[in-house]
């Protein structure tokens, strides 16, 4: 399982705009297998390319905004070959398309999209939000109506169990339906207080045993740390989220 902790970038957007190769060989060094890239801060695709593959990092999937998705497809898909991945995933939906009828035009899109770089071996997920849960489309929640597990729907899940907690729900119980449909999860805690926000990984309300029990058992390649706000060093919170993995990794291992 410790090969399959990478940090989605976003956390570190600060530092990566100050150093991008030198952030990633930080992580390498830490013990991070991958990361996730949202943005390559003013460096090419090629540049960083390099740098992954001199340390070794692999790349867990890239987040692509829904306008580049559907505007200039070709050069994400390119960058994406260049990145050595074929995880692509959708980060939000935009603030127009929240509401039912947007959702259902999102989610049209998303899926056709998603069809169409199938044939090449790519994938499209979607990543959540708590505010996906507050709007009903066809009966059910608009995440759940986005993600639907039937054949017909292209659109895989990357679950931010942090968000869904957020929401009210039990993370453990609502990746359930989305087996051999999760390429990605997000992994954040959540804090112990009455302010419920990001937390490192361990240091919080969120049982991770079931959820990395879950995705071990049912086809997750990757568990992306995600912390939006970091009280402190955002590379210090990093280092705790791994640290803690690695041990909730070895408790896991340990009973199984």
């Amino acid at each position: 399982m410790k090969q399959k902790f990478a940090v989605q970038l976003y956390t570190l957007r600060n530092e990566c705009e100050q150093d991008f190769p030198g952030v990633l060989r930080k992580l390498k060094q830490m013990g991070w297998a991958g990361v996730e890239l949202a943005g390559l801060h003013s460096y090419s695709v090629e540049e960083i390319a390099e740098v992954l593959k001199e340390t070794g990092l692999q790349t867990a999937g890239i987040h692509i905004s829904f306008q580049r998705l559907t505007t200039d497809l070709e050069s994400v898909l390119t960058e994406a070959r260049l990145l050595n991945t074929s995880t692509l995933i959708c980060p939000s939906v935009p603030h127009e398309l929240r509401n039912e009828e947007g959702y259902q035009q999102f989610h049209s899109q998303l899926n056709e999209i998603a069809k169409e770089v199938q044939p090449g071996g790519f994938t499209i997920s979607f990543h959540n939000h708590a505010f996906e849960f507050e709007t009903s489309v066809n009966g059910m929640n608009a995440l759940t109506y986005i993600l639907e597990p039937s054949a017909d729907n292209a659109v895989l899940a990357e679950v931010d169990v942090f968000w869904v907690q957020k929401a009210g729900q039990d993370p453990a119980a609502f990746i359930r339906p989305y087996s051999r449909r999760m390429p990605t999860m997000h992994v954040k805690d959540m804090s112990d207080d009455e302010r419920q926000t990001y937390a490192e990984i361990g240091t919080g309300v969120i049982d991770f045993d079931p959820i990395l029990i879950w995705g071990e058992q049912n086809g997750v390649e990757w568990y992306v740390v995600e912390q939006d706000v970091c009280p402190g060093n955002p590379m210090d919170c990093v280092q705790l989220s791994l640290t803690n993995l690695h041990q909730i990794a070895e408790r896991i291992a340990a009973n199984t």
